[in-house]
């Protein structure tokens, strides 16, 4: 069994993949600042006998070699994450998203350690195509508008994980999330789902930004992480891109409407614009889809569980916190 160093693992995403690798025998090895991650996202392992938590930043060289120490594997899923958290500080993201990346990559080199490295769609930009694939350009938008220090920061990432597999050969494996969701996650940084189920628990109004018509796909993270696993013990996967999302797509609308439909129709939808929400330099996407036709032939299988039951197992896991 492997020796696993998962980054950013009580996370939304690392604390289900946590939850995963134990369940296969592996051992686990967490470390997070938990300055988005909870302890709480943990309860459910916090005790096993093959889990050990570092509390302490990715930016932390000393603490990393530590981590890594007898690691096989890595998957590398710590950043600085969410549309409000980036706009608001680009700094933060930038240093968080890169440095911490090549130093791991180097040390994962030295150590023969296999390696996933958690990306996201949000490198493709504003490219038009109505349906993405893993070698179309990406088309970031201007410096001038902070939303772009994101996608280009984990598009660095993935420069610098697939320089490091051909110089050195590490065997690194590449996942572009689209919208992963389900419980655990939160809606303090921009994620939609948990805010208007928040929203529409609580009586309305569910907030819908701009007028609604962006268009998204929304995978379970059960289905991600366990996409994620396959693919790092897949030979024919190291040293290339894989988009790990559904390729079902919603409108934003749409998908405050279903909300409204499960928890409360009398729930009111407004509308708020952008600016307000974000800034005057805020930018979108609108149609985000992915071709997962990649990742389906690699693995065999792709995200297929539907909106409405992720909806549903979300809006039961809200009402059971509230204790309603």
């Amino acid at each position: 069994m492997a020796k696993c160093l998962v980054t950013g693992g009580a996370g939304f995403i690392g604390s289900h993949l946590s939850e995963h690798l134990l369940a296969e025998g592996h051992d686990v090895v967490i470390v997070d600042d938990l300055s988005t991650g909870r302890r709480e996202n943990l309860d459910g392992i916090a005790d096993h006998p093959r889990l050990r938590l570092i509390q302490g930043s990715i930016t932390d060289q000393l603490l990393l070699s530590d981590a890594l120490h007898d690691a096989t594997v890595v998957y590398h899923l710590a950043a600085a994450v969410g549309v409000k958290l980036v706009a608001d500080d680009p700094v933060h993201t930038i240093e968080t998203n890169i440095y911490p990346t090549e130093w791991l990559l180097r040390l994962a080199a030295q150590r023969g350690c296999r390696f996933f490295l958690a990306s996201t769609s949000e490198v493709y930009g504003k490219n038009a195509k109505s349906v993405w694939t893993e070698e179309d350009d990406l088309h970031l938008g201007p410096t001038s508008k902070p939303r772009w220090a994101y996608g280009c920061s984990k598009a660095i990432d993935e420069f610098l994980a697939l320089a490091y597999h051909r110089k050195y050969g590490l065997p690194v494996v590449i996942g572009r999330f689209f919208n992963v969701v389900g419980p655990r996650q939160v809606g303090h940084y921009g994620m939609v789902v948990p805010r208007f189920v928040d929203q529409a628990l609580s009586g309305g109004p569910i907030v819908v930004y701009d007028d609604g018509t962006q268009v998204r796909c929304f995978a379970h993270v059960r289905e991600i992480v366990g996409a994620v696993h396959r693919l790092i013990e897949t030979p024919e996967a190291a040293g290339r891109i894989f988009n790990i999302g559904s390729d079902q797509p919603v409108s934003v609308r749409e998908l405050a409407e279903e909300v409204v439909r499960r928890v409360d129709p009398s729930v009111r939808i407004d509308y708020q614009p952008y600016h307000e929400a974000y800034g005057a330099d805020f930018e979108d996407v609108r149609r985000r889809v992915p071709d997962v036709s990649r990742l389906e032939a690699t693995i065999g299988s792709k995200p297929v569980t539907p909106l409405g039951t992720i909806l549903d197992e979300v809006i039961a896991w809200k009402r059971s916190l509230r204790g309603t």
